[in-house]
């Protein structure tokens, strides 16, 4: 059925979204905005551009965009050794190597943080392409990035499977004519989500062989 499957990154291999949130919101309590999730989940899965436009009209003062990135970067540090594989994530990967599948990758994010935290988790060696800001003019929502991964991968649209978590990564999926599965993370859970195949609490929550079967049967209707 699929020749290829493409995971995003950030907040579905590994959560750093939600402690992104949670150190954005506390930085920005300093300067009276009392961020709300809904308010932060728009922009995950995309460039920051926008959030700090929002952050900046929301807040009694106007924001030094570099002292609040460096500020929550050096919250976030301290507490990205709490980060761990979602869960489903290995067996997944282990799943659609065992099916002889290419297995790709593509995120908003830059190269170095990506491979980072693969090789943290030993994983590296899963994705034979890896498509990231580095290679692209535009990050999603724009399907660029998925566009230039199936050509990479040497695969069509219709013959790859990807799994995103945030309302812009199915965006730019749909966008590229791919079919999408959701599996959103507590920041992103209360999207309106559009368009995907299908959607999963977790990858733990159903085998890759039963999603594959179940959306051979969706598709078979």
């Amino acid at each position: 059925m699929y020749k290829a499957i493409i995971f995003d990154f950030d907040g579905l291999i590994v959560d750093t979204e939600s402690v992104w949130y949670d150190v954005t919101k506390e930085v920005m309590l300093d300067y009276g905005c009392d961020l709300k999730l809904e308010n932060f989940a728009k922009y995950i899965g995309t460039t920051g551009g926008g959030l700090y436009d929002e952050l900046n009209a929301m807040s009694n003062q106007p924001i030094d965009r570099e002292l609040v990135k460096s500020r929550t970067n050096e919250l976030y540090q301290q507490r990205k050794d709490q980060f761990a594989l979602r869960e489903g994530v290995l067996d997944y990967l282990q799943a659609a190597k065992e099916h002889g599948l290419k297995i790709g990758l593509a995120s908003s994010s830059s190269r170095k943080w990506v491979v980072d935290y693969l090789e943290r988790f030993k994983i590296l060696d899963f994705f034979q392409v890896i498509k990231t800001s580095d290679d692209v003019q535009k990050v999603k929502p724009d399907p660029e990035l998925y566009v230039k991964a199936l050509q990479d991968l040497g695969v069509e649209a219709n013959e790859a499977l990807c799994f995103e978590d945030s309302l812009n990564g199915l965006t730019a999926a749909v966008g590229a004519g791919l079919h999408c599965v959701i599996v959103p993370n507590p920041v992103t859970q209360y999207l309106d989500f559009k368009g995907h195949v299908h959607r999963l609490t977790s990858m733990s929550e159903l085998s890759f062989d039963d999603l594959l079967e179940h959306l051979a049967k969706k598709q078979n209707k």
